[in-house]
């Protein structure tokens, strides 16, 4: 709901703009995303009392799909698959973005690698999540939110319907891209997944010579052939779910 408030579509949202966003924040958007927080942590904590500590759960995930810290760094695995082998790595401490750096937060890690420490993982992380939100609801800037550089980004639909050079400047946006110099840039950031990262070498003008996207599902179910052999079928369910990947992300 929340998304489709804020965007105009609950899935392939097109929010975001070169140079920002297509509009700023409905007025109903933070009063909506703050009833959800405090609505969110006691559901949260109803799911952690109910499983943490089930011994069906339990019995179910302890000591399944052991990951180990040599491992998961070979398979260069990211994100809760990585922190839950007691590897502490997130880009939002290690090489911060979008202000993470003014944000207090924790980083979650596990010690045993199995099932049961990256589903402990991910139940603290949601808590981390709602402690980032409320701190950033709270540092809320007003202003401007694109950039005032229009000859790199789309003018806004009012002007592109009122004036005949901005829509002959959309147009040439759209379907040619902007010129980017020479050059070849990386970068990547957290996901729920893990690193999302994008990877593009540029020729100059509009169009990328390649385009490399690091989808942290692809890679994290790299290791699946050696999380499976000598588990039980039934085992098969706990260890793709503590995996936690998107088929849709895995596609090639």
């Amino acid at each position: 709901d929340l998304f489709e408030l804020l965007t105009g579509a609950r899935f392939t949202t097109s929010y975001t703009r070169v140079g920002g966003q297509i509009r700023d924040l409905p007025e109903r958007f933070i009063p909506q995303l703050k009833k959800f927080l405090d609505d969110f942590g006691p559901s949260l904590n109803e799911c952690d009392r109910l499983l943490t500590r089930n011994k069906i759960f339990v019995d179910r995930t302890k000591d399944v799909g052991v990951i180990s810290k040599e491992r998961a760094i070979a398979y260069a695995l990211s994100g809760p698959n990585l922190r839950g082998s007691g590897i502490d790595h997130d880009l939002r401490r290690k090489h911060p973005y979008l202000d993470y750096d003014k944000y207090d937060f924790d980083v979650v890690i596990g010690s045993a690698g199995d099932c049961y420490d990256r589903y402990l993982v991910r139940i603290e992380e949601m808590r981390q999540s709602v402690r980032i939100l409320r701190q950033v609801i709270d540092k809320l800037p007003s202003g401007p939110i694109n950039v005032a550089d229009w000859k790199n980004m789309t003018p806004p639909k009012s002007r592109v319907m009122t004036k005949m050079e901005e829509l002959i400047h959309h147009f040439i946006v759209v379907t040619e891209g902007l010129d980017a110099p020479p050059g070849e840039v990386y970068f990547g950031a957290e996901n729920p997944k893990g690193e999302l990262g994008f990877y593009i070498n540029s020729r100059g003008g509009g169009v990328p010579y390649r385009l490399k996207i690091r989808a942290p599902s692809f890679v994290n179910l790299s290791i699946l052939p050696e999380l499976l052999p000598g588990c039980m079928v039934s085992d098969v369910p706990a260890v793709l779910g503590s995996l936690d990947f998107v088929m849709g992300e895995c596609d090639r």
